[in-house]
């Protein structure tokens, strides 16, 4: 498909009908105990249970997971005088911009944030009162300019705690929209990954939601090699395609960080499938590429050049695609000159129908929101089939999106 033919792709072609009873609103007691529906080689293969994951993923396979964790990001302030409240919603950092340095801070940070209220909001500083290991510490908000449809947020505080102990003090989870309830108290353990350690995403990569300590001890046992990458979930992932065509929509961009020694396992690796868990592992690890091939034509690229923009697959000729090896190679040519551990970057990339993928053999992902870019991804993956996939949920009950079932997808 040309770049122009991708453009033109209807998002309404990519539309289903999800009653509301189908979304999951919770998660299983037992997460391995969800459904599983296995697609392979252009063809449905049954229906088992994510416990069987182990047994089912090709002998030798590489696991590859995002191991972001998500943070506390939404906070509600109250306007003084029993005022209106206010909802002021974490997105990304904007000073310090790196990730570990912001959780860190002691006394200042500022975030671009979604607000909830804002028209009420005009330029007073706003003070939200708790309690850290039984200290009264006071938290400041002062909105500062805006940057679309986000704010920029100026936080400070008194008591010499991180903003991460902040988070965990007085922040709440913020679970999807499309559950239509509060956070409860349940889904600060629910709604992460056993595997989550990096702090800095505001979804869950809920593909690994199913995953068990039992269930990666088994994959271990069986030989299957596990992996970790990071990306940032953003709030854009939730964000619906509005445009006719996808041409017209933008991507959101994301953080990510992928370990040198993860670049060297990929180089080395000998036919052994890659399965990418989740949708976010699988743009991180598809970016890597592209990131590879700008590196090879520049060496010199820098930060702004490197981040891969979403139609950039799309505008070279296969013949031109030099080997994946390489491209990766590239990356850890450019860590190794930089003295640097890990690749740290951000993305765009859009995942349609006409991508070629180059380093993923296979995924673990949900059932995905009609007429979304995460259902644009998984029907570039099993070439335009994800109708007979979707059909087939469907007339089985399964459950649908971040608290419900699961695909295994191969090639």
């Amino acid at each position: 498909m040309t770049l122009d033919e991708i453009r033109n792709l209807r998002i309404e072609d990519f539309n289903y009908p999800l009653p509301e009873e189908r979304i999951a609103k919770y998660p299983l007691a037992d997460r391995e105990q969800c459904k599983l529906l296995v697609y392979n080689h252009h063809a449905l293969q049954g229906e088992f249970r994510f416990a069987n994951v182990p047994e089912l993923l090709p002998q030798g396979s590489m696991l590859v997971y995002n191991n972001t964790r998500v943070i506390n990001a939404r906070l509600r302030f109250r306007k003084p005088n029993q005022g209106a409240w206010i909802e002021i919603f974490c997105l990304e950092p904007h000073e310090p911009r790196d990730y570990a340095q912001i959780f860190a801070t002691t006394a200042g940070c500022s975030w671009l944030c979604f607000i909830g209220n804002a028209k009420r909001w005009k330029s007073e500083p706003l003070e939200l009162p708790l309690t850290i290991n039984g200290k009264e510490v006071t938290l400041t908000a002062r909105r500062g300019e805006r940057h679309g449809n986000a704010f920029i947020v100026d936080f400070s505080w008194n008591s010499g705690d991180t903003f991460a102990s902040i988070l965990e003090a007085v922040g709440e989870i913020p679970i999807p929209p499309y559950l239509n309830r509060a956070t409860e108290p349940s889904d600060s353990r629910d709604y992460q990954t056993v595997y989550s350690h990096i702090d800095g995403s505001v979804a869950a990569p809920t593909a690994g939601l199913h995953f068990t300590d039992r269930l990666l001890a088994e994959c271990d046992r069986r030989g299957i090699r596990r992996r970790e990458l990071t990306l940032h979930v953003g709030a854009g992932t939730f964000q619906p395609v509005k445009s006719d065509t996808i041409g017209d929509h933008e991507m959101h961009t994301e953080f990510i960080s992928v370990p040198r020694s993860l670049l060297i396992d990929l180089i080395e690796n000998n036919s052994s499938p890659v399965i990418a868990v989740g949708t976010t592992s699988v743009r991180t690890l598809e970016s890597l590429y592209y990131i590879g091939l700008t590196l090879m034509r520049n060496p010199d690229a820098d930060e702004r050049e490197l981040c891969i923009g979403q139609w950039l697959p799309y505008t070279i000729d296969a013949a031109d695609e030099p080997d994946t090896k390489a491209a990766l190679q590239a990356i850890v040519d450019y860590l190794d000159r930089h003295h640097a551990d890990s690749y740290i970057g951000s993305t765009q990339i859009m995942i349609a129908p006409g991508f070629r993928f180059h380093v993923i053999d296979g995924m673990i992902t949900n059932f995905h929101q009609p007429q979304s870019t995460l259902l644009l991804l998984v029907s570039a993956f099993v070439d335009g089939n994800w109708r007979s996939i979707y059909d087939y949920a469907l007339a089985h009950d399964f459950r649908f999106l971040s608290y419900g079932d699961a695909c295994l997808l191969l090639r």
